[in-house]
């Protein structure tokens, strides 16, 4: 009843009617199909029967299945409190299924899940997905002001009533290289709406951090990177898709974090009188200063989803055999990891190392569940291509085999590249700036910072509390001195400062292929369409000449954020030509930006970093 008086709303405040043309009428049947495709019909008997199945699919998967109860705890007491909107990060598609499933087992109010249409084509199984709490939305409906009002209205109506928790990813699709990708903020002013609206006093969202020991589409995404077209959602795939059953995927990690109340979020920040001059039922665009608002919260919740992920010894292992492409030895393996923890650890990482085990048992468990993507032998251990096909393929494929091994095992490295991140830009813009003068070092990590603020999550105007924060933990590991207008290494920081300038080396180096094939390749009428697979091209030139040795360079990721990045630092300009978008190269502005990056001389920082382990080798 509330939703079709919401409805009755929609059509007579809406201006589609005036626009089109159309009668209210009309405008009302167009709304009520919207609503049809788009609905869930949530219906115990079929959510009892996916919890049936799951348990058994989870029981073959996984090992275990971790949750932090006192997460649960405060869950269970926001949810009597007020309406609560559920935030989990999205590297799989079992994240929304264990999420529904964790629920039902703590006696908590099943989540009504935002989901996309592909799941639709599923024959039954979109269905079943449709009674278990899935609401549909098309992926883009541009300027479809009906859809987008019914849509709001629709998602609003459920949060008012609060008779289950809203659940949405704000990354909008899953990460294929498991780093966050940069929020998208349309739901989320949704949800908040009411409350600014003064419709709900308060509001709780849930950010929820939802981790793997091993990814189930771990080679998928790698192939997807490399420009191999997903597979579309179908039945078909999906019990093609049964033999994942009889692999190991280890352990699964949910942590429920702490909830955080739009009313604290908002105070002093929004003026909610704004929201007064229309009625209610009116749907109102967002103002610059809450746009601005809803960038930032959404920036810093998924900031508290990196902080509470939980990460396993191999991501620390998978980081070190992507520096080292040639091998390593299993001891020094052993001590290189045992220095990473501990690394690790003091800035902050949530690490679940097991106790009371020999740092070498605990790499021999992680060695065994990623073995497809090792090679051990002779005590030695090295990333290898070991599903390949026998026959004889061409150099072409076996660069496409051995970056597929590459990428998989980068998507394991970047869950812990937020530890790292800004001591490493710090590491960087050191050696870029080439002084100790605070203010250049400082400038130099600005600049890199600005440059990969869409690789990573850097939250908008907090350039200078990531600088304080990185001095602080470099300074509290004994690696930096910072004075009042300087800063100096110390004796023992430079096995330290080679690591996290090391870690930075794949994007260091595929930005400078991209600023390269911008100024060297790229033609007048290059479209935005044509990009990627071009920079894929001359990347893949460059490997089979023996001039570039970084895999990660061919990810279609890393190409897509370094446009981002150019686009935005005006080096590049979208200009539209007839139906295409055409990229115009501001080559002077391009090679300003590659020397710049070439300063922090990334093909030293290998070598540099495995002397620097070898003398601490020595050392110990």
């Amino acid at each position: 009843i509330c939703f079709e008086n919401s409805m009755q709303n929609i059509v007579h405040n809406s201006d589609v009617s005036s626009e089109s043309g159309d009668s209210t009428e009309c405008v009302a049947e167009e709304a009520s199909l919207i609503l049809d495709e788009m609905a869930h019909r949530l219906q115990l008997s079929t959510v009892r029967f996916f919890v049936f199945t799951l348990s058994k699919a989870f029981k073959r998967l996984f090992r275990s299945v971790c949750v932090n109860e006192e997460g649960i705890q405060r869950l269970q007491q926001a949810v009597q409190e007020h309406p609560v909107v559920l935030l989990p990060s999205h590297r799989s598609y079992m994240d929304f299924l264990m999420m529904s499933y964790l629920l039902y087992m703590y006696d908590l109010p099943l989540p009504v899940i935002a989901a996309g249409m592909d799941f639709m084509s599923m024959k039954f199984v979109g269905e079943m997905l449709r009674m278990s709490g899935a609401f549909f939305i098309r992926r883009s409906f541009g300027g479809d002001k009906l859809y987008w009002a019914v849509f709001s209205e629709y998602v609003k109506t459920m949060l008012r009533n609060g008779y289950a928790p809203i659940e949405f990813f704000l990354e909008g699709t899953r990460s294929r290289t498991c780093k966050s990708l940069t929020p998208k903020t349309g739901l989320l002013n949704i949800v908040m709406e009411p409350f600014f609206k003064g419709e709900l006093f308060d509001v709780n969202l849930v950010p929820v951090s939802i981790s793997y020991e091993r990814i189930l589409e771990e080679s998928l995404y790698a192939r997807e990177l490399l420009g191999i077209p997903k597979p579309k959602e179908s039945t078909s795939g999906l019990l093609k898709a049964r033999r994942v059953l009889s692999e190991d995927y280890g352990s699964m990690y949910v942590y429920f974090g702490h909830p955080v109340s739009v009313r604290s979020l908002t105070e002093g920040k929004i003026t909610r009188s704004q929201y007064n001059l229309l009625p209610r039922c009116i749907p109102q665009k967002p103002s610059a200063d809450t746009h601005e608002f809803l960038n930032d919260a959404a920036f810093r919740l998924v900031r508290i989803q990196e902080e509470n992920m939980v990460l396993k010894p191999w991501v620390l292992i998978a980081t070190l055999l992507l520096q080292n492409p040639d091998g390593m030895d299993l001891s020094s393996l052993a001590e290189q990891t045992d220095w990473l923890r501990h690394l690790a650890l003091a800035f902050g990482a949530y690490l679940d190392w097991p106790d009371h085990e020999a740092c070498s048992e605990v790499i021999s468990c992680s060695l065994a569940l990623h073995r497809h993507l090792l090679s051990v032998s002779a005590g030695h251990v090295q990333l290898s291509v070991t599903d390949a096909p026998q026959v004889e393929s061409t150099p072409e494929e076996a660069v496409f085999h051995q970056a597929v091994v590459v990428l998989s095992c980068a998507s394991y490295r970047n869950q812990i590249l937020h530890v790292f991140l800004r001591p490493a830009l710090l590491a960087v813009a050191m050696q870029s700036a080439n002084s100790n003068r605070k203010d250049d070092v400082y400038n130099c990590f600005n600049f890199l910072r600005n440059m990969f603020s869409n690789e990573f999550i850097l939250c908008p105007g907090d350039s200078v509390q990531d600088f304080e924060e990185a001095c602080y933990l470099l300074m509290k590991r004994g690696v930096l001195q910072v004075l009042e207008h300087e800063i100096v290494m110390s004796a023992s920081g430079h096995s330290t400062l080679a690591f996290l300038s090391s870690v930075l080396d794949p994007f260091l180096q595929g930005y400078q292929v991209v600023s390269r094939y911008l100024c060297e390749e790229t033609n007048e009428n290059l479209t935005e369409k044509e990009f990627i697979p071009a920079v894929r091209n001359f990347a893949l030139k460059l490997i089979l000449a023996g001039r570039l040795k970084c895999y990660e360079a061919l990810s279609s990721d890393l190409q897509k954020n370094a446009l981002a990045a150019f686009l935005r630092l005006k080096a590049v300009r979208k200009v539209k030509v007839g139906d295409q978008v055409t990229l115009k190269v501001n080559k002077i502005a391009v090679n300003s930006l590659e020397d710049t990056l070439g300063k922090s001389d990334v093909t030293s920082h290998q070598n540099s970093w495995c002397s620097s382990m070898a003398m601490f080798e020595i050392a110990i």
